[in-house]
C-alpha cells in the first residue's frame, strides 16, 4: 500500500523539484565559472569523489507547510543521491522564539537533515513590520546557502500563498509583475525553489497530520495587525463566500499568467532600454515617448533602480509620475524618488540622479 495521497503529493513535487537542481548542478559542472564548457584535460580529471553531491536546504520555521516540506526533502534526497539539510530562522518578534527554533532544529535532525541549524536575527522597521521580518529572514537564509554551499534552498509557499500574494498586488496597484505573485524559481542563481506553488495548504497538514509530525501554528499568522494575516482570515473567506469555491486556484492561475506577460515584457523593455540613450548614455525623451506605455514604464523603472532607488519602494505611482515628465510636459520640476533620488528632464533628456 503506498503512502497517502497528500505525502504522495508532497513528495512528488520535491522529487520534481530535486531534479531540476541536479540538472543545474551538473550543467555547472559541465562549465567553468565564466559558462565556458570544462577542457577535455579537466573532465578526464574529474571522478565522482571530487564532486559532491549538491546541498539542498529547507527553510523550517516549524509551520505544517515547512514541516512537510522538510519531510519530503528528507525522504527523496537520499535516492536521488542529494544532501539533505534545513535552517530555522529565528525573528525575535515573541517571547520564547528562541526555544521554538530549537525545537525545529531537533525535528529537522530527526528526519536526517544535516546541517540542521537555527539562525537568529534582528529585525529592523524599514517598510513595515512583514517587509522588515521577510527582509531578515532572507539575508539570514543567503548568509546559510554560502557558508555551507548549498545549491538551492526550498521554501514552503503554496498555492494559497501565492493567492494572498497576488491579492496584496493587486491592492497596492503595482502592475503585471505584482500580480504574477511569487516565482517558482527566484533569487542568486535560482537559489530559491517553491515546490509547493500548485498544492493547497490543506495537502501539507494532511501530510503532517498522517505522518504524526508535530507543527507549530504562528500566532502571527492569525494576528489582525498584519496584512496578510487579515487577508487569509477575512478577506479570501469573503471573496470565496460571495464567488463561490476556486478563487485560489483561479488566483494562482492569475499569478502564472500574468508572469508570463511580465518576463515578456522585462525582456523587451531590456532590450529597448539600450536603444534610448544618446551616446553619453543618457535617456532621450522623444525616443521614451515612441515606446509602448507598458515598455517604456519598465525601461522607466529599471532606471531609477539601477541609480539606486530601493526596488521595494519603489511603487506604480512613483513611476507614473517620472513617466508624465516624458508624455505630459509642461515644465514641471523634479520628481522626487525613494532612496533620495531625482529624475528630471532637463533639454530633452531624462536626467536621473541621486538628490
Amino acid at each position: 500500500m503506498g503512502p497517502h495521497p497528500a505525502v504522495a503529493a508532497i513528495r512528488l513535487a520535491v522529487r520534481r523539484v530535486l531534479h531540476d537542481v541536479l540538472n543545474d548542478h551538473h550543467r555547472t559542472d559541465r562549465h567553468d565559472g565564466a559558462g565556458r564548457p570544462a577542457s577535455d584535460d579537466r573532465a578526464h580529471r574529474a571522478t565522482p569523489q571530487e564532486q559532491p553531491a549538491p546541498l539542498v536546504l529547507v527553510a523550517c520555521s516549524g509551520g505544517a507547510d515547512s514541516m512537510a516540506l522538510a519531510s519530503a526533502l528528507a525522504f527523496e534526497a537520499p535516492k536521488l543521491g542529494v544532501r539533505a539539510g534545513g535552517i530555522t530562522v529565528d525573528h525575535n518578534l515573541q517571547a520564547g522564539s528562541g526555544t521554538r527554533a530549537a525545537e525545529v532544529v531537533v525535528r529537522m535532525t530527526a528526519l536526517g537533515l544535516a546541517p540542521a541549524e537555527a539562525v537568529a536575527v534582528t529585525v529592523g522597521r524599514a517598510g513595515g513590520p512583514e517587509a522588515a521580518a521577510r527582509d531578515a529572514r532572507y539575508a539570514a537564509l543567503d548568509g546559510a546557502a554560502l557558508r555551507h554551499g548549498a545549491a538551492a534552498i526550498l521554501l514552503g509557499h503554496t498555492r494559497d500563498d501565492q493567492a494572498e500574494t497576488v491579492l496584496l498586488g493587486l491592492a497596492r496597484g503595482s502592475g503585471t509583475r505584482s500580480l504574477s505573485g511569487m516565482a517558482a524559481v527566484s533569487g542568486a542563481a535560482g537559489r530559491y525553489r517553491r515546490p509547493f506553488l500548485q498544492l493547497d495548504r490543506q495537502t501539507a497538514r494532511k501530510a503532517c497530520m498522517v505522518q504524526s509530525l508535530p507543527v507549530w501554528d504562528d500566532p502571527h499568522n492569525a494576528d489582525p495587525a498584519y496584512t496578510r494575516s487579515r487577508l487569509r482570515q477575512e478577506g479570501l473567506p469573503a471573496l470565496e463566500k460571495a464567488l463561490g469555491k476556486g478563487v485560489v486556484e483561479a488566483l494562482a492561475r492569475t499569478a502564472q499568467l500574468s508572469r508570463d506577460d511580465a518576463d515578456a515584457l522585462d525582456d523587451w523593455a531590456a532590450e529597448a532600454g539600450r536603444s534610448v540613450r544618446d551616446e553619453t548614455g543618457r535617456l532621450e525623451c522623444a525616443k521614451l515617448y515612441a515606446l509602448p506605455p507598458a515598455v517604456r514604464r519598465r525601461v522607466l523603472r529599471r532606471a531609477v533602480i539601477e541609480v539606486g532607488s530601493p526596488a521595494g519602494s519603489l511603487f506604480a505611482r512613483h513611476i507614473e509620475e517620472v513617466d508624465r515628465l516624458i508624455t505630459g510636459w509642461r515644465g514641471q520640476g523634479a520628481i522626487n524618488l525613494p532612496g533620495r533620488v531625482e529624475a528630471q528632464r532637463q533639454g530633452g533628456r531624462l536626467v536621473i540622479r541621486q538628490g
